[in-house]
């Protein structure tokens, strides 16, 4: 039997680091890290706070609530799916920045096509495809409207994004075809700390594979013969770990995309964020909080837009005295969407998987609902400025 080779071909997609570009609020050290090297890391801001044990499995477990509402039988009421188009632009009036959902968090974005390439780089962000989101895919929130398309239909893939290391933003399953399929030649970009839970998977990552970034820092992500883009890690309020004792050892982030130059196209993916803690139930967003919002997001805007598309967290947010800290209201997101400098902003984090959080606290076809209504109650076009799209639609700038 013929003994394989441990060698791998030189990879065609490359990273070089980019110049940091920080805000005025930077510190040395920066203020997110415990330790130095930082060991563990924290939400610097006013705006994050987070409850108890007791409140947190207190909630957790309580079997009933009043506005509990058991996801629809009828797929009309759902998110819709359709099959992807994943066709190269022939034409200048299709070519563009592109965002495809598929479903949860997780996006396909492919950048405006060089004049001369076939096609424009392609990252794919917080890729999930598994039917449960947990460990060892034996607990955890199950998928309740199924993803557009196989892995092995995607097109061919440059780089993948991971904000966090949570079950359904960094699935093992998911990874280990998207490398194989890729014979390897796959760059992973990820926070801190995140690149020992990558390589610890067993999912055939290798080192050289991955690059780990701060608050700030950037690549440049280029293949011979497509073209190159910036990727800058950015922040998010939010938290990481994949059991009790990991909790905060790793970094979370949100991520902006840049394909460079004054025509150049710019996204922002906020990954899964909170935005102002708030201490009742029946306070929605930052207008009814006792502290100011996460400024991070300002800064986002400031260094880095205005975008030609931001991809923003609409659902999970319920029950908001535990989940206002780390994941967005509708609301919440409307504000980000401003702070940015955005656009259009479209919804996701939402219609594809219940957090087990909020699964008696948030009927899974309100998050659109307010969506809509919060965006129209600031006067933005909806469609237009802010909106929704079905799973496997390709939402083009």
């Amino acid at each position: 039997m013929p003994i394989k080779s441990s060698v791998h071909p030189a990879p065609q997609t490359t990273t070089t680091p980019l110049s940091p570009r920080h805000p005025d609020s930077s510190t040395t050290p920066p203020s997110h890290h415990i330790g130095a090297p930082p060991t563990t890391f924290k939400n610097p801001w006013p705006s994050f706070s987070t409850p108890g044990l007791h409140t947190l499995m207190k909630t957790r477990f309580k079997t009933t609530h009043q506005n509990y509402v058991p996801v629809p039988s009828s797929r009309a009421t759902l998110v819709q799916v359709r099959v992807p188009d994943f066709t190269p632009s022939t034409s200048s009036t299709s070519n563009g920045l592109k965002a495809t959902w598929i479903g949860h968090a997780s996006f396909l974005i492919e950048t405006t096509r060089a004049e001369g390439a076939a096609r424009g780089m392609r990252i794919m962000l917080d890729p999930v495809w598994s039917e449960r989101v947990g460990p060892y895919g034996l607990v955890g929130p199950v998928r309740f409207t199924p993803p557009p398309c196989t892995i092995d239909e995607l097109p061919d893939i440059d780089a993948v994004c991971i904000s966090h290391d949570h079950y359904d933003h960094l699935d093992s399953e998911t990874l280990k075809k998207l490398n194989a399929r890729q014979n390897g030649d796959l760059r992973f970009l990820c926070g801190l700390g995140v690149k020992s839970v990558l390589l610890g998977l067993g999912v055939g990552i290798r080192d050289e594979q991955v690059t780990e970034m701060d608050w700030w820092d950037g690549v440049r992500v280029a293949r011979e013969g497509v073209g190159s883009v910036d990727v800058v890690c950015t922040p998010a309020q939010h938290q990481s770990g994949r059991s009790p004792w990991s909790f905060f050892k790793s970094l979370w982030c949100s991520w902006v995309v840049n394909e460079g130059g004054d025509e150049g196209k710019r996204l922002f993916f906020a990954g899964d964020t909170g935005y102002c803690h708030v201490t009742s139930d029946t306070q929605h967003s930052h207008h009814d909080a006792p502290h100011p919002p996460c400024p991070a997001f300002t800064e986002i805007g400031q260094l880095y837009g205005p975008f030609d598309l931001a991809l923003l967290p609409i659902g999970c947010y319920s029950p908001r005295s535990v989940l206002s800290g780390q994941h967005s209201s509708p609301e919440d997101s409307i504000a980000i969407h401003k702070n940015v400098r955005s656009k259009k902003s479209i919804g996701m984090h939402y219609g594809t998987f219940r957090g087990a959080m909020s699964a008696n606290y948030e009927p899974v076809t309100e998050p659109p609902e307010r969506w809509k209504k919060a965006a129209e109650a600031e006067g933005l076009e909806w469609g237009t400025e802010v909106g929704v799209c079905d799973i496997g639609e390709t939402v083009v700038v």
